[in-house]
């Protein structure tokens, strides 16, 4: 695991691109803190930052082929490289280190871009080709790993974290109107595009070539399939099936040369992993676990009882609010882009907990994506059920009982849940889907903004990312698309980036097993009855847990990993909020509404309305500009 960037084009002086590319992986420190290295020629510079996994003395990045004409650095894990490294050594190439890193150089020389479609793992990488005078970039499939891009003037730079770039002299810091606005839509910036105008995402399944010329090449080496679908005889081989696939996949991520255990939260997709991992590893199975006093979004005796029921070892911390505002200034300080997701908190915390003992931890991540774990694949089929209500009754009756519902600040309260689901109804489905998953709808955008930020995005479509991935999406029913959108956006651009900010911070490696190619490529062709049958949601996954987890855990409701915020702003977190939303300060920003977010506030101060999301991807926002644009720093 690293933090990689460079740069090619470049026309600093040598000395100058030295003290460059230094900052620029010194930025990323927090990455890799047991080795760093360089590359410099006349035309391209190379750095990483290590965190050593495999061939802990060996695997010092960059790594050259034979003859030296080709680099790589890359960060992630390619869990097929002793087996592509027996086959390239079978046809001439010599190795020098123990690396998997070292296998992409070589298959790269023989293959160019096609050596993708060979790689299992998580992976971004850049390889500096001396003969061609070109830089291919890649990211793995299903974007785990992250790569950013950017250009100043003729000179390409990229790196695996936003602030690095921004350590490259002369590029732009300006925040992108467009993004900010698509920010509020989704709590999260969807890729392409960046928080910064001058800075673009690599997505995933995509590489890009810079050759001789400087011109730029992207292009798309994979997707996801839902067509084709999978017939087996009976639910009894679809279980065989997929427990099979996971048992592979979770293999795959047990090769490491450092202690390595799992994150134990005590819903389904976890304990599976933690399941498969007590069967399948030759040593003892460590889990890991956070819980909270507020019982409502605890879930510590849920992840006990699973651990007991597996005999396995298991670790678990309990924080209080200070534990968790007291890495509120970490975690801002991490987030180049703002992210409105407020589980980001307790994910920093259970990876610094897990990190005192382990250094590489596998994920539940993917689960609830490939098999329709959330309420709103069951809420788009009441939606349907609900519009058949004549809309005058449903205006004046049932909204209105609906909206005077007494607000919970509990976690996943009914009234929350209630609301929101109205908040969606009169959309198009996929439109709609989003609406509950994010913050602000357009009605609400045009209160929030400013007249002059709503000018410069004018005729600005927010649902723009995903009309364009419904366009290109190869799906068979509705659920397939509501699916396909939350892998490309939602698990895409906020969960992946959470867990990897949140853990490279620690300097813990985290692997996904549901998000392994070839389960996804099994789990995304399964019959949609399979994942929501009537109301129930991960039919089959729930199925496939019998024998391998306590009945309790798998039919007991989904409860997420989330942290008190609604009470936190009326108590703990409000002389900050106050202190963020000052209107003085708002109304000189020039983006939002000074008066519009002042009653926001105050309306949940007084508990009239539970504006929790709204006010925090807003309160994340602020944190962020004070940090990365401003240059302030709220600490206290």
């Amino acid at each position: 695991m690293c933090g990689i960037c460079g740069f090619i084009n470049y026309d600093l002086p040598r000395d100058e691109a030295e003290r460059v590319i230094e900052r620029m992986c010194q930025a990323m420190y927090h990455r890799g803190p047991d080795d760093a290295g360089t590359y410099l020629d006349q035309r391209a510079v190379l750095g990483m930052r290590r965190l050593s996994i495999i061939d802990l003395q060996g695997g010092h990045q960059p790594i050259p082929n034979e003859d030296q004409t080709l680099w790589v650095v890359a960060n992630g894990e390619i869990y097929n490289f002793r087996q592509l490294r027996e086959e390239l050594q079978k046809r001439g190439h010599t190795f020098k280190t123990g690396s998997d890193s070292e296998v992409v150089v070589h298959l790269y020389e023989e293959q160019g871009a096609e050596c993708l479609h060979h790689l299992i793992g998580m992976f971004a990488l850049a390889i500096w080709d001396t003969k061609n005078q070109s830089l291919f970039l890649a990211r793995d499939r299903l974007g785990i790993k992250p790569l950013h891009f950017a250009r100043v003037r003729d000179t390409v730079i990229f790196g695996s974290e936003i602030k690095s770039l921004l350590e490259y002299p002369g590029l732009v810091r300006s925040p992108d109107p467009l993004a900010i606005n698509l920010y509020l839509t989704y709590e999260y910036v969807p890729a392409p595009q960046s928080i910064f105008q001058s800075i673009q995402k690599l997505l995933p399944g995509h590489f890009l070539i810079v050759d001789q010329s400087g011109r730029i090449q992207i292009q798309q080496y994979w997707d996801l399939d839902y067509r084709s679908k999978i017939s087996l005889a009976s639910l009894e081989e679809y279980r065989e099936a997929l427990i099979d696939k996971l048992t592979v996949a979770v293999q795959r991520r047990l090769i490491s040369d450092v202690p390595l255990g799992t994150f134990l939260s005590g819903g389904i997709d976890s304990g599976l992993i933690a399941s498969v991992m007590s069967k399948v590893s030759s040593g003892k199975v460590d889990s890991f676990n956070i819980g909270f006093r507020e019982k409502s979004f605890d879930e510590s005796e849920y992840a006990r009882a699973v651990a007991q029921y597996l005999g396995i070892s298991h670790r678990s911390q309990l924080f209080d609010t200070s534990s968790l505002l007291a890495a509120l200034p970490k975690v801002v300080d991490q987030m180049d882009e703002p992210l409105g997701d407020a589980s980001i908190l307790p994910t920093y915390l259970l990876c610094k907990f897990c990190r005192q003992f382990v250094t590489v931890a596998l994920s539940g991540d993917g689960g609830d994506e490939l098999f329709a774990g959330y309420y709103t694949y069951q809420a788009h089929r009441l939606a349907k059920l609900y519009t058949l209500i004549p809309r005058f009754i449903r205006q004046t009756i049932l909204e209105k009982l609906i909206n005077r519902l007494p607000v919970s600040t509990d976690n996943f309260s009914f009234d929350f849940r209630a609301k929101k689901f109205i908040s969606g109804i009169g959309y198009p489905g996929h439109v709609r889907h989003q609406i509950w998953m994010g913050s602000f709808t357009p009605d609400e955008k045009r209160d929030l903004l400013h007249p002059d930020f709503q000018a410069a995005i004018y005729g600005h479509d927010e649902f723009s990312p995903i009309r364009t991935y419904l366009r290109s999406a190869k799906v068979e029913d509705w659920l397939d698309a509501i699916l396909y959108l939350d892998m490309k956006l939602y698990l895409q651009d906020d969960l992946l980036v959470k867990t990897d900010r949140a853990s490279m911070a620690n300097a813990l490696e985290v692997r996904v097993p549901f998000l392994d190619h070839e389960l996804v490529n099994f789990a995304t062709r399964l019959p949609s009855h399979l994942k929501l049958r009537g109301l129930t949601t991960k039919y089959l996954l729930k199925h496939s847990a019998k024998g391998l987890l306590p009945p309790s855990i798998i039919h007991r409701p989904k409860k997420g990993f989330g942290i008190p915020v609604a009470k936190w702003i009326k108590a703990e977190l409000r002389p900050l909020f106050v202190e963020i939303f000052d209107k003085g300060k708002i109304k000189a920003q020039g983006i939002f509404n000074p008066d519009y977010l002042h009653r926001l506030l105050q309306e949940h101060l007084s508990g009239q309305f539970d504006h929790r999301k709204k006010l925090w991807t807003l309160f994340m926002f602020q944190m962020w500009y004070e940090r990365y644009i401003t240059g302030a720093n709220y600490k206290s």
